[in-house]
């Protein structure tokens, strides 16, 4: 097997964040919902920009937050995702190449405009999100580039992009071409409603294509239709070489074969969870390329994660070395 290039390659929607302060009445006379989350339409999502407030403007989505994490953390990061050919499309490529990863695709020319994430905050702290797909769902095979997935340690597939035919393909085919190298394909199952939709699809793929796979709690029992996460997580053990399997304030739940390795949430102040699993996720495989033991992955997974958490956005504002020191191989 050759050297890899990189040790993360990321695939998923590629989704920009504009993060603004607003009222209550502005929610009020755009009819929406406190502390929701919508889908709009382009011509929704080209007002609320027009009306906004000046905002914070960062490439994100669940896929390109963990590779923008996973980075910051020293792992050597690329990632796929489909942006417009315009302004946002433009300060998406910019933002992620900003953070250190390698941003090789092409825009969509004469199509959709840029996803976006319109994300009004009010005086009391409380996130009101609405959210256009656009672009990003045009991601197809044509926009992989599997020389590069051949030389990536892992390939990492965000369960959101799983809904047009179209992603379904080319996941199976990253992940060809991942197998056909000798990598490892990693999956995030991103939200139960998106197992919901596709749980047999996403079983296909699991089984079929998938050494490690991300789940928190109601993910997994969705993909297994199970009650309870024991047997959901012996369901994972029989279907995958590992599963990392998040629980909220209960840690983390690491199965492999026999072993089964919990791990203890960090003590964290809880100001915002939103991308607490994208960051455990690339504290994991930051840890796990770098060859760290199992128990030393969760343990770093769980410290970008309360970093996260104890802060509004997805990736850490600081610098996390001296906490990491603490973790023992």
């Amino acid at each position: 097997m050759r050297a890899s290039r990189f040790d993360l390659i990321g695939i998923g929607n590629a989704i920009v964040d504009v993060v603004a302060p607003a009222d209550d009445q502005f929610l009020s006379r755009h009819h929406m919902r406190k502390g929701g989350m919508a889908l709009v339409d382009a011509e929704t999502a080209e007002r609320l920009t027009r009306a906004m407030p000046s905002g914070r403007v960062s490439s994100g989505g669940s896929a390109a937050n963990t590779c923008a994490v996973a980075a910051g953390l020293g792992a050597r990061v690329a990632y796929f995702g489909k942006v417009a050919n315009d302004e946002l499309g433009e300060a998406f490529a910019r933002d992620i190449r900003d953070a250190g990863v390698h941003f090789p695709s092409t825009p969509l020319s004469g199509g959709a405009p840029t996803a976006r994430s319109l994300i009004l905050v009010t005086p009391d702290g409380q996130r009101t999100m609405n959210t256009y797909l656009g672009a990003c769902v045009a991601f197809g095979e044509a926009d992989l580039d599997t020389g590069l997935i051949a030389a990536a340690e892992v390939t990492y597939l965000e369960g959101y992009l799983f809904d047009p035919p179209a992603a379904q393909a080319a996941f199976r085919h990253a992940a060809e071409a991942a197998h056909a190298a000798g990598r490892q394909v990693a999956l995030s199952l991103s939200d139960p409603f998106c197992v919901d939709r596709h749980r047999a699809a996403f079983r296909e793929l699991v089984r079929g294509h998938v050494d490690i796979l991300f789940a928190n709690e109601a993910e997994l029992c969705s993909l297994y239709e199970a009650n309870e996460f024991a047997p959901a997580a012996e369901a994972a053990r029989r279907d995958v070489a590992l599963a990392v399997l998040t629980r909220s304030e209960r840690g983390s739940v690491i199965v492999r074969g026999e072993e089964t390795i919990a791990i203890s949430a960090e003590p964290t102040r809880v100001v915002d969870t939103t991308g607490a699993g994208d960051a455990y996720a690339a504290g994991f495989l930051a840890g796990l390329t770098q060859g760290r033991s199992l128990r030393a992955c969760g343990r770093i997974g769980s410290i970008a994660a309360a970093a996260v958490i104890a802060q509004y956005g997805a990736r850490p504002a600081g610098d996390l070395t001296e906490r990491l020191a603490s973790v023992q191989n």
